[in-house]
């Protein structure tokens, strides 16, 4: 039997969160200078994208991804310690964990033990 060598899955958490009216009433310059002093530091990255247009549970989504739920954990408490949060100018809806494409890895595994 072959033994099979599985590797560790970036993990991703789906970010629902609304703008609050302290961060409406910024004006835009202001807003991107909060946005990239709040940018990932860790290794993680982050994709936004915008959704009040389409409903009204949030106002954006934010996409981030580590290598290990160690560096999601750090990358959330820095977010959370930034005036995002802290002023706040956004609260969170929901924090949604993922594992992209999970069932592969699951099947891979269950293969290696057939």
């Amino acid at each position: 039997m072959t033994e099979t060598i599985l590797r560790p899955q970036p993990l991703t958490l789906f970010l629902l969160v609304r703008a609050l009216p302290s961060w409406l009433a910024l004006p835009r310059a202001r807003r991107r200078e909060i946005a990239a002093a709040a940018a990932p530091s860790g290794g993680e990255t982050i994709r936004q994208f915008d959704c009040e247009a389409f409903t009204a549970m949030c106002s954006d989504i934010w996409m981030v991804t580590a290598a290990s739920a160690e560096a999601l954990n750090t990358g959330m408490e820095r977010l959370r310690d930034t005036p995002l949060f802290t002023h706040p100018h956004f609260e969170f809806v929901a924090i949604l964990p993922a594992i992209e494409d999970g069932w592969q890895a699951f099947e891979a595994g269950e293969a290696a033990h057939v």
